[in-house]
């Protein structure tokens, strides 16, 4: 579609587009919260450049969007729980999101969206790696997509979560979803496995279970699938967890990236 008060760049042929002629930090007029809508549905993952947020900016523009979160894994801001601090430096010894995964897909409504806000990065490295479920899906042969018609998996928080909890008493959620999932807004269909939270196929064996996942998630990877976004400081890069995963690559030790991220709420999978 043609978009009147925003600019649309395309990333790929697949997924991804680089957003401008807005201004995040303001209150945004109604035709472009419209045109914003429909733009992360055409293309799944937008990016921003040179938008200064502060907190109260980056939560008005995540709840245009739906109602904003908690994340049930990892506490937010003690003044603002709704908003999760990224960050990694010198002492850091692992960082979010390194495996392939949509977000909190434990959760029995996984999120819609994710809104992740950079001020610092490193000069080089960094990048994140977004893939589309869509395509994924739509790359199976009819007699894998028919094995899979029906067919849930679980998902856990728990060993995401525990190794980096200092609560014995907290307990993550864990939930049961379709592998194939129909998207509530465009209607198409995607893969909604992840080698970070899926943890089993329902109703089948753990060696059948295993293998299918497994091939899956290396399906899921594949590059035809994929855009690759190289932060700068002050990038924003909003994804719709219903059709995409990401991964954070840490390539830039002992650098610094740093920043915030908003979640908004999403629906139990259908």
């Amino acid at each position: 579609m043609s978009y009147e008060t925003i600019q649309v760049t395309p990333s790929t042929p697949c997924i991804g587009a680089e957003i401008s002629g807005v201004n995040l930090a303001l209150p945004l007029q109604e035709r472009q919260i419209t045109e914003l809508r429909q733009v992360i549905a055409d293309y799944q993952v937008i990016f921003f450049r040179d938008q200064a947020l502060d907190f109260d900016s980056h939560q008005r523009f995540g709840r245009h969007f739906g109602e904003l979160m908690r994340h049930s894994g990892v506490a937010g801001l003690k003044e603002h729980p709704l908003i999760v601090a990224i960050h990694a430096d010198a002492d850091s010894k692992y960082v979010a999101g390194e495996n392939w995964h949509s977000d909190l897909t434990c959760d029995a409504e996984p999120p819609m969206g994710s809104i992740l806000y950079l001020h610092t990065v490193p000069e080089v490295g960094g990048d994140t790696l977004f893939s589309s479920m869509y395509a994924a899906y739509e790359a199976l042969s009819d007699r894998m997509k028919a094995y899979l018609e029906g067919l849930t998996a679980i998902h856990d928080g728990e060993h995401v979560y525990r190794p980096i909890t200092d609560d014995p008493s907290k307990r993550f959620p864990c939930s049961s979803h379709p592998i194939v999932r129909t998207h509530p807004v465009t209607g198409r269909r995607g893969l909604f496995v992840n080698r970070s939270y899926t943890t089993r196929i329902n109703g089948v064996s753990k060696e059948e279970s295993d293998a299918i996942l497994s091939y899956l998630y290396a399906h899921c990877m594949n590059p035809n699938f994929q855009v690759r976004f190289r932060w700068r400081p002050h990038s924003v890069a909003f994804w719709d967890n219903r059709c995409t995963q990401h991964m954070a690559v840490w390539d830039y030790h002992p650098q610094v990236r740093s920043g915030y991220r908003v979640t908004v709420k999403g629906e139990k999978p259908a």
